[in-house]
């Protein structure tokens, strides 16, 4: 061996040891957690999930590292409404695994758990809840109700599989041209016909305040004639002419020929 292997020697065994010691353990990032695997032994450690960070272990095992931070996947589906027309669903669904279960996880469903379990749960569960609807529910009035429905019937199913189902939301439904144009037309006729049931209170109303205010003058009416007798009238002209009479203004003075006519003050200017 020559002088120059010889000085090569140590730099080639500590590269040996470094890329050794690289495969003797894995990274785990922030938000994550993992599991352990013995390749010649008793295959996933079950009882124990390991933190984020780096984590040693023999070149032979494997450390499986699961996200459990919410994560969020949006699914295109194709129903069927109770009618049987078909319905378009853009769906997005946030899931996790339930991260102290992870051991269990892995030996069930294992890292691939959204396309092995929940995707076609998610499938499955939306045609049987989307199925009990009508088109027009669906689309308008009762998007929210199904929602709701699908996510408690997929928190049962994933329950057993140790996956969490955070929320489901049905961001756009697709009808059919003809559906979504009578449908339409059905709301527009339903808000008119609200439209004109307030007119019509409205006028109902404004025609009661106008029976309750001539109910009310035709009785101040009533009252007001019940109590102007002839001798009150006559009184009142007297008041009237002596303050005429007092006023310093010159005036002239007529005197009525009826049994009970006032005089009628003139002014003369």
């Amino acid at each position: 061996m020559t002088r120059n292997q010889l000085m090569l020697l140590p730099l080639l065994v500590i590269l040996i040891f470094v890329s050794g010691m690289a495969g003797c353990g894995t990274q785990i990032p922030s938000g994550h957690r993992g599991v352990f695997y013995y390749k010649f032994g008793d295959g996933t450690e079950m009882g124990k999930i390991y933190d984020e960070g780096f984590n040693w272990h023999i070149p032979w095992n494997n450390i499986f590292v699961y996200k459990i931070q919410l994560d969020e996947r949006r699914e295109d589906l194709h129903v069927l409404s109770s009618d049987g027309a078909s319905i378009g669903l853009e769906m997005t669904v946030w899931f996790r695994p339930i991260f102290d279960k992870l051991d269990s996880l892995q030996i069930t469903v294992g890292p691939n758990y959204y396309n092995v379990a929940v995707a076609p749960a998610l499938r499955g569960v939306s045609r049987q809840v989307v199925g009990k609807f009508k088109p027009e529910e669906i689309y308008s009035t009762k998007r929210e109700e199904i929602a709701n429905e699908i996510v408690l019937e997929m928190q049962n199913l994933m329950k057993d599989k140790f996956i969490s189902i955070e929320n489901i939301i049905i961001r756009n439904v697709g009808l059919p041209a003809k559906i979504t144009e009578a449908i339409n037309a059905k709301l527009e006729a339903s808000q008119d016909a609200e439209k004109m049931e307030f007119i019509l209170l409205k006028e109902t109303q404004e025609a009661e305040r106008k029976r309750i205010e001539a109910r009310g003058i035709a009785d101040f009416q009533k009252i007001v004639s019940s109590g102007l007798t002839p001798s009150l009238l006559t009184w009142k002209g007297i008041e009237a002419t002596q303050k005429l009479a007092e006023s310093p203004n010159t005036k002239i003075v007529v005197i009525g020929n009826s049994k009970d006519g006032l005089p009628i003050i003139l002014d003369s200017k």
